[in-house]
């Protein structure tokens, strides 16, 4: 019995790409059962206690007081055609579902629809999702899914945890994806070229052509998209009425945050759990095979650096696809969202876009300050500090951060200095000295 015992505990660590196989509703993460503790959970505890109050509105429901009560800028709007959504009976190019979406929490809002929609970053959980009834209560609750949208949202599109993604597909003229013709999940690193299919995307991006704005009318060949008829649209009033919307765009810069966003909180959550998994599966191993409590195995370090390396390589934009010309947004979405940068000492910040020829003008994610990477588990952020370090000042040689410039390195370096007080005591000395050490 310990033998076959342990032969199933060795299966369930055994070292490798496992992405997908975390089974998150068990010990130590136990997904569905724990209690959440986000930017959603606090503000229903500020209803209940009567701290907070959400106001109907007679035209979009409580999507505006949801939005304001969870700092949700109306600029971050983007439209989604694509019948994607599981209130997808609603949806149609003629009456995209609104999104909307800060640094920790997203809000979905269809026309005549029941509900809004609402999901955010939880430090210990990842993905939460939520639904609020639109019709008139004296004490709204959010009500937490049980398991409908993580059947899509935990999935190898979200790196194996209850996560976030973008969707691109060929969408047939009524908004229905062409599954057939294939679909892609984006971030930073797509091509534009596959980007926005079922999307209204707002803005200018010059020569570079998306699958945006437009729909795929031949179900024989959806691919024949007529991607010039979407490119450069920075009005969409002849596609759509937008008066029963809260803004008049999809921003094109918005939706390039936004795929950056979801990658990383997903890898953050990733970090997360396999390290909570591993070692909880190793104090297992430890009290089976007498070994001291606190023993760390091979597979288990293995397992936390590789996530870790993957962490990094997202929070400094490793292989992002480069930008042919400038983008530039159609709403105040770039400027407010630079302006809540935390600067430096030189008035620099990692919130500063650049749009020339990349998302940012210091490659270093913003989300580095979010609750959810603060809340990692110690010796993981410590991992994660370490291999920026390495990276920053040159001892990685890898070729992995070749897109970093020497300047990038030193301005991204002295930010973080200047805005990060729990960087490890290494970080203050001078990095020229531990580049050749």
């Amino acid at each position: 019995m310990r033998i076959y015992f342990l032969t199933i505990v060795m299966l369930l660590i055994s070292p490798g790409k496992t992405w997908a196989q975390l089974d998150f509703d068990c010990e130590p993460i136990n997904y569905s059962t724990a209690t959440p503790s986000n930017p959603v959970s606090r503000l229903q505890e500020r209803l209940d206690n009567g701290e907070a109050e959400l106001t109907f509105d007679k035209d979009r429901g409580y999507l505006p007081s949801v939005l304001e009560q969870l700092g949700i800028s109306l600029s971050s709007q983007m439209l989604v055609f694509s019948k994607t959504s599981f209130q997808l009976q609603k949806i149609t190019p003629r009456r995209p579902r609104a999104v909307y979406f800060g640094d920790d929490a997203f809000v979905g809002w269809v026309q005549g629809g029941d509900i809004v929609e609402i999901s955010t970053a939880d430090p210990q959980l990842g993905a939460v999702f939520y639904t609020l009834a639109q019709e008139v209560s004296a004490t709204p609750t959010f009500v937490r899914d049980r398991g409908q949208c993580i059947i899509c949202h935990a999935s190898s599109r979200t790196s194996g945890v209850p996560g976030h993604l973008v969707r691109s597909v060929f969408s047939a003229p009524s908004g229905q994806p062409h599954y057939g013709a294939g679909t892609f999940t984006t971030d930073y690193r797509s091509p534009l070229q596959e980007r926005w299919g079922g999307w209204y995307v707002t803005g200018t991006h010059g020569k570079a052509r998306h699958m945006g704005n437009v729909v795929a009318p031949n179900r024989d060949e959806p691919e024949a998209i007529d991607v010039e008829a979407g490119a450069n649209v920075t009005d969409i009033s002849k596609l759509l009425n937008t008066a029963p919307y809260l803004a008049s765009h999809s921003d094109i810069v918005a939706l390039m945050v936004l795929e950056h966003q979801t990658r990383m909180l997903n890898l953050i959550t990733r970090a997360n759990f396999e390290t909570r998994s591993a070692t909880h599966y190793d104090g297992i191993m430890n009290e089976a095979l007498d070994r001291p409590l606190n023993y760390q195995s091979e597979s288990t370090e293995r397992r936390i650096s590789a996530a870790v390396d993957e962490l990094v390589q997202c929070l400094l934009f490793a292989d992002e696809f480069p930008l042919e010309d400038p983008v530039q947004g159609s709403s105040t979405f770039a400027e407010e969202f630079a302006a809540r940068g935390t600067p430096g000492s030189r008035g620099r910040s990692l919130r500063e876009l650049d749009l020339s020829q990349r998302l940012m003008k210091y490659p270093c994610s913003y989300l580095i300050y979010s609750d959810s990477f603060e809340k990692l588990p110690p010796a993981t952020k410590a991992l994660v500090y370490q291999r920026l370090f390495d990276v920053l000042t040159g001892a990685d040689t890898s070729g992995t951060y070749s897109h970093l410039t020497p300047h990038d390195q030193q301005a991204i370096l002295d930010i973080l200095r200047d805005t990060k007080s729990d960087l490890p005591h290494y970080w203050k000395t001078d990095s020229s000295v531990r580049a050749i050490q």
